[in-house]
């Protein structure tokens, strides 16, 4: 007589030690993955912390910052080179024109020094109407644009938060020279162009009644050198900011 065979007994269940290894390493990926991010945000904390370190002697950051200096400046070498990325600049709120005037100039030499905008990109005189702040096109725009510099942006912001609450008029002046392009038929297309791009960074960047600005082209038509040489034409080629003793009114 034979024997029966024994059936062996089947294990429905083997499907959790799969499970179990899937998950194991689910796990594992999601550590991994926490474990990285907090991993930059320590280096993008120690990274501020450094930029702030480096930058606080030059006057950049406040001087009541709560991070404390990683290192000594003055052991920092001799020969170090400047980061040659623009840098924020300080901004204080000023109320009159001569106090604009005096903290624009300091901008200014701390700007020309790190090579940010070229010497006598600004020019200031007083005039009947106020302080008259010239932006020269050599720092803020290139030939035939009126797109910003990304250089200048930073002293353009600064300026923002510096200006007096007060009437602004901000007017665009080209030289005699003809220019016709696609963008700018002519000198008076550019000029309020370049008005208009001034007036809206300095609405942006700072805290200026919109209803107390006005922008507006001259194009060629309001020199103040002679158009006969390249150096009076470069200096006609000019966003005037006029902070004016009374309010606004067209010329």
């Amino acid at each position: 007589m034979s024997r029966k065979k024994k059936h062996e007994h089947v294990n429905h269940e083997r499907w959790l030690v799969s499970y179990a290894d899937f998950i194991t390493l689910l796990f594992a990926f999601f550590v991994v993955l926490f474990a990285s991010s907090q991993a930059n945000k320590s280096k993008q904390t120690e990274l501020s912390t450094a930029m702030q370190s480096a930058f606080t002697p030059l006057g950049v950051f406040e001087a009541h910052s709560k991070t404390p200096p990683l290192t000594d400046r003055r052991s920092a070498p001799a020969n170090s080179t400047p980061a040659a990325m623009p840098l924020p600049l300080p901004s204080i709120r000023v109320e009159t024109a001569e106090e604009t005037e005096k903290h624009l100039n300091r901008l200014l030499a701390a700007q020309v020094a790190a090579g940010h905008i070229p010497p006598g990109s600004v020019t200031m005189r007083i005039t009947t109407e106020g302080l008259v702040i010239s932006l020269h096109e050599a720092g803020f725009f290139p030939s035939g644009s009126a797109e910003v510099r990304a250089a200048s942006i930073p002293l353009l912001s600064s300026l923002a938060k510096t200006l007096p609450t007060g009437p602004l008029r901000i007017e665009g002046h080209t030289d005699n020279v003809p220019i016709h392009t696609t963008q700018f038929a002519t000198n008076w297309e550019l000029s309020t162009a370049r008005a208009t791009a001034i007036a809206r960074l300095l609405l942006e960047r700072g805290p200026i009644d919109p209803a107390n600005v006005s922008a507006a082209g001259y194009a060629e038509f309001h020199p103040v050198a002679s158009n006969a040489t390249e150096d009076g034409r470069a200096q006609n080629r000019r966003v005037d900011i006029i902070l004016l003793r009374r309010p606004a009114a067209s010329r």
